[in-house]
Protein backbone atom coordinates (compact mmCIF):
# COMPACT_ATOMS: atom_id res chain seq x y z
CA UNK A 1 0.00 0.00 0.00
CA UNK A 2 1.36 3.44 -0.96
CA UNK A 3 1.34 6.63 1.05
CA UNK A 4 -2.06 7.69 -0.23
CA UNK A 5 -4.73 7.44 2.43
CA UNK A 6 -2.47 6.74 5.43
CA UNK A 7 -0.86 9.04 7.94
CA UNK A 8 2.84 8.80 8.56
CA UNK A 9 3.46 8.24 12.26
CA UNK A 10 7.24 8.42 12.28
CA UNK A 11 9.78 10.04 10.02
CA UNK A 12 13.32 9.01 9.26
CA UNK A 13 16.14 10.96 10.88
CA UNK A 14 17.80 11.61 7.53
CA UNK A 15 16.51 15.02 6.29
CA UNK A 16 16.07 14.17 2.59
CA UNK A 17 14.02 11.04 3.35
CA UNK A 18 11.91 12.93 5.90
CA UNK A 19 11.42 15.78 3.43
CA UNK A 20 10.16 13.41 0.74
CA UNK A 21 7.56 11.98 3.11
CA UNK A 22 6.52 15.44 4.34
CA UNK A 23 6.08 16.68 0.77
CA UNK A 24 3.86 13.72 -0.12
CA UNK A 25 1.74 14.03 3.01
CA UNK A 26 1.51 17.82 3.44
CA UNK A 27 2.38 19.35 0.06
CA UNK A 28 -1.23 20.17 -0.82
CA UNK A 29 -1.92 21.55 2.66
CA UNK A 30 1.06 23.91 2.49
CA UNK A 31 0.15 25.09 -1.00
CA UNK A 32 -3.51 25.63 -0.05
CA UNK A 33 -2.52 27.49 3.11
CA UNK A 34 -0.11 29.75 1.26
CA UNK A 35 -2.73 30.43 -1.42
CA UNK A 36 -5.34 31.18 1.22
CA UNK A 37 -3.10 33.78 2.83
CA UNK A 38 -1.60 35.28 -0.32
CA UNK A 39 -4.30 34.94 -2.97
CA UNK A 40 -1.69 34.37 -5.68
CA UNK A 41 -0.82 30.94 -7.04
CA UNK A 42 2.77 31.70 -7.97
CA UNK A 43 3.57 33.31 -4.63
CA UNK A 44 1.89 30.37 -2.88
CA UNK A 45 4.10 27.92 -4.78
CA UNK A 46 7.19 29.95 -3.85
CA UNK A 47 6.19 30.00 -0.18
CA UNK A 48 5.45 26.25 -0.12
CA UNK A 49 8.86 25.53 -1.64
CA UNK A 50 10.56 27.86 0.83
CA UNK A 51 8.69 26.20 3.72
CA UNK A 52 9.92 22.77 2.66
CA UNK A 53 13.45 24.12 2.22
CA UNK A 54 13.37 25.51 5.76
CA UNK A 55 11.93 22.23 7.05
CA UNK A 56 14.77 20.35 5.36
CA UNK A 57 17.36 22.64 6.90
CA UNK A 58 15.69 22.55 10.31
CA UNK A 59 14.87 18.84 10.41
CA UNK A 60 17.89 17.87 12.56
CA UNK A 61 16.68 20.40 15.18
CA UNK A 62 12.99 19.37 15.12
CA UNK A 63 12.26 18.24 18.68
CA UNK A 64 8.76 16.86 18.16
CA UNK A 65 7.12 19.25 20.62
CA UNK A 66 4.34 19.66 18.05
CA UNK A 67 3.18 17.47 15.19
CA UNK A 68 5.08 17.66 11.91
CA UNK A 69 1.96 19.16 10.33
CA UNK A 70 1.77 21.93 12.94
CA UNK A 71 5.48 22.64 12.54
CA UNK A 72 5.18 22.90 8.74
CA UNK A 73 2.08 25.10 8.99
CA UNK A 74 3.90 27.40 11.42
CA UNK A 75 6.75 27.81 8.94
CA UNK A 76 4.30 28.39 6.06
CA UNK A 77 2.16 30.93 7.91
CA UNK A 78 5.20 32.89 9.06
CA UNK A 79 6.45 33.03 5.47
CA UNK A 80 3.01 34.16 4.29
CA UNK A 81 2.83 36.88 6.91
CA UNK A 82 6.26 38.10 5.82
CA UNK A 83 5.11 38.19 2.19
CA UNK A 84 1.88 39.98 3.06
CA UNK A 85 3.95 42.91 4.14
CA UNK A 86 5.19 43.11 0.54
CA UNK A 87 2.04 42.37 -1.49
CA UNK A 88 -1.64 43.29 -1.48
CA UNK A 89 -4.32 40.74 -2.26
CA UNK A 90 -5.17 40.92 -5.99
CA UNK A 91 -7.18 37.77 -6.64
CA UNK A 92 -10.53 36.63 -5.28
CA UNK A 93 -9.87 33.88 -2.69
CA UNK A 94 -10.86 30.33 -3.46
CA UNK A 95 -9.50 26.90 -2.69
CA UNK A 96 -8.30 25.25 -5.93
CA UNK A 97 -7.95 21.83 -4.30
CA UNK A 98 -11.60 21.86 -3.18
CA UNK A 99 -12.77 22.89 -6.63
CA UNK A 100 -11.75 19.64 -8.35
CA UNK A 101 -14.60 18.02 -10.20
CA UNK A 102 -16.48 15.13 -8.71
CA UNK A 103 -17.36 12.03 -10.71
CA UNK A 104 -20.72 11.83 -8.96
CA UNK A 105 -21.96 15.40 -9.15
CA UNK A 106 -23.89 16.78 -12.10
CA UNK A 107 -22.56 19.90 -13.80
CA UNK A 108 -25.24 21.97 -12.04
CA UNK A 109 -24.44 20.51 -8.61
CA UNK A 110 -20.71 21.01 -9.18
CA UNK A 111 -21.26 24.63 -10.22
CA UNK A 112 -23.37 25.29 -7.13
CA UNK A 113 -20.76 23.67 -4.87
CA UNK A 114 -18.03 25.83 -6.41
CA UNK A 115 -20.15 28.95 -6.01
CA UNK A 116 -20.95 28.11 -2.38
CA UNK A 117 -17.32 27.42 -1.47
CA UNK A 118 -16.13 30.57 -3.20
CA UNK A 119 -18.85 32.61 -1.47
CA UNK A 120 -17.95 31.22 1.94
CA UNK A 121 -14.24 31.86 1.40
CA UNK A 122 -14.96 35.37 0.14
CA UNK A 123 -16.96 36.10 3.30
CA UNK A 124 -14.25 34.51 5.44
CA UNK A 125 -11.77 36.99 3.97
CA UNK A 126 -13.99 39.88 5.13
CA UNK A 127 -13.48 38.78 8.72
CA UNK A 128 -10.65 40.25 10.77
CA UNK A 129 -7.42 38.29 10.21
CA UNK A 130 -7.49 36.43 13.53
CA UNK A 131 -10.98 35.10 12.72
CA UNK A 132 -10.48 33.95 9.16
CA UNK A 133 -7.17 32.40 10.18
CA UNK A 134 -8.73 30.18 12.88
CA UNK A 135 -11.60 29.16 10.58
CA UNK A 136 -9.17 28.14 7.87
CA UNK A 137 -6.87 26.26 10.22
CA UNK A 138 -9.75 24.49 11.96
CA UNK A 139 -12.04 23.61 9.05
CA UNK A 140 -9.75 23.44 6.03
CA UNK A 141 -6.61 22.01 7.61
CA UNK A 142 -8.52 20.17 10.36
CA UNK A 143 -6.14 21.28 13.09
CA UNK A 144 -7.30 20.99 16.69
CA UNK A 145 -7.70 24.08 18.86
CA UNK A 146 -4.59 22.95 20.75
CA UNK A 147 -2.56 22.78 17.51
CA UNK A 148 -3.88 26.18 16.42
CA UNK A 149 -2.92 27.53 19.82
CA UNK A 150 0.64 26.29 19.34
CA UNK A 151 0.81 27.55 15.79
CA UNK A 152 -0.47 31.06 16.53
CA UNK A 153 1.16 31.36 19.98
CA UNK A 154 -2.24 32.14 21.52
CA UNK A 155 -3.88 30.53 24.56
CA UNK A 156 -6.22 27.70 23.60
CA UNK A 157 -9.15 29.54 25.22
CA UNK A 158 -8.46 32.51 22.96
CA UNK A 159 -8.49 30.21 19.92
CA UNK A 160 -11.85 28.75 20.96
CA UNK A 161 -13.26 32.25 21.53
CA UNK A 162 -12.01 33.42 18.13
CA UNK A 163 -13.46 30.33 16.48
CA UNK A 164 -16.83 30.92 18.12
CA UNK A 165 -16.86 34.61 17.19
CA UNK A 166 -15.72 33.84 13.64
CA UNK A 167 -18.60 31.38 13.19
CA UNK A 168 -21.06 34.00 14.43
CA UNK A 169 -19.74 36.71 12.10
CA UNK A 170 -19.58 34.37 9.11
CA UNK A 171 -23.15 33.28 9.83
CA UNK A 172 -24.27 36.93 9.91
CA UNK A 173 -22.56 37.66 6.57
CA UNK A 174 -24.14 34.62 4.96
CA UNK A 175 -27.60 35.41 6.35
CA UNK A 176 -27.35 38.95 4.97
CA UNK A 177 -26.73 37.36 1.58
CA UNK A 178 -29.79 35.15 1.91
CA UNK A 179 -28.26 31.91 3.14
CA UNK A 180 -30.13 29.95 5.82
CA UNK A 181 -28.57 28.13 8.78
Amino acid sequence: MGLAGRKITSYPEEPSSALELMMKEYGNDLLRTAYFYLGDRHLAEDVAQEAFLRAYRGWPNFRGESSVKTWLMTITIRLCRDRLGLKSRLEEPYDPVLLKSSNYASAEEETMQRLNRTTILRHMMKLPAQYHEVLYLYYYLELSTKEISQLTHSPEGTVRTRLHRARELLGQYLQEEGWHR
